[in-house]
């Protein structure tokens, strides 16, 4: 049985500050640092919206970081 939820290392509760095709540019609520997401689904969310990404936890130390979202939800969606 295949699962639909997303299942990764760690959970980046974020704001989203820019969008652009295939990446999301964010701050981090934990640290409030801007980082560079990844991910083919970002033109499904806009400016300002609170959302829950999941990656592996590698990061680049590239200004802003970098990481690639296995999955990217709205807050509430989350757990």
């Amino acid at each position: 049985m295949e699962s639909t939820s997303c299942e990764a290392a760690v959970t980046m509760r974020a704001t989203v500050l820019r969008v652009c095709p295939c990446e999301l540019c964010v701050c981090d609520h934990e640290n409030h640092q801007q980082v560079l997401v990844h991910t083919d689904n970002a033109c499904c969310f806009r400016v300002g919206q609170q959302v829950c990404i999941e990656f592996s936890g590698a990061m680049t130390r590239s200004d802003p970081p970098q990481i690639t979202a296995d999955c990217v939800r709205p807050l509430s969606c989350c757990c």
